[in-house]
């Protein structure tokens, strides 16, 4: 069984600075993509980046420039680096793993910038 854990969410002003990270446990295959999407209230989700296993990454254009994907392939692990964070990036951030034809989801770690 697959699960995504995600962490290092929380409350930061504009212009700050978080950094998520979401481990995944399990059978993984070591060939995958992960993802982060973010759903902000009244909102669909919407993709921010995905990362693949070679490390090769894609972005929102609401992102660019300012956020930044990595993934450790040894511990199962993808971070955000997340900075000049705005009021309009607060969501919940979801974590999410590509693999074998399965798509699989953590929990999600609210991120809240205040003006």
């Amino acid at each position: 069984q697959v699960q995504l854990v995600e962490s290092g969410g929380g409350l930061v002003q504009a212009g700050g600075s978080l950094r998520l990270s979401c481990a995944a446990s399990g059978s993984i295959f070591s060939i995958n993509r992960m993802a982060w999407y973010r759903q902000a209230p009244g909102k669909q989700r919407e993709l921010v980046g995905i990362i693949g296993t070679g490390g090769n990454t894609n972005y929102a254009d609401a992102v660019k420039g300012r956020f930044t994907i990595s993934r450790d392939n040894a511990k199962n692990t993808v971070y955000l680096q997340m900075n000049s964070l705005k009021p309009e990036d607060t969501a919940v951030y979801y974590c999410n793993l590509q693999m074998l034809e399965r798509t699989y989801w953590g929990q999600g770690t609210q991120v809240t910038v205040s003006s």
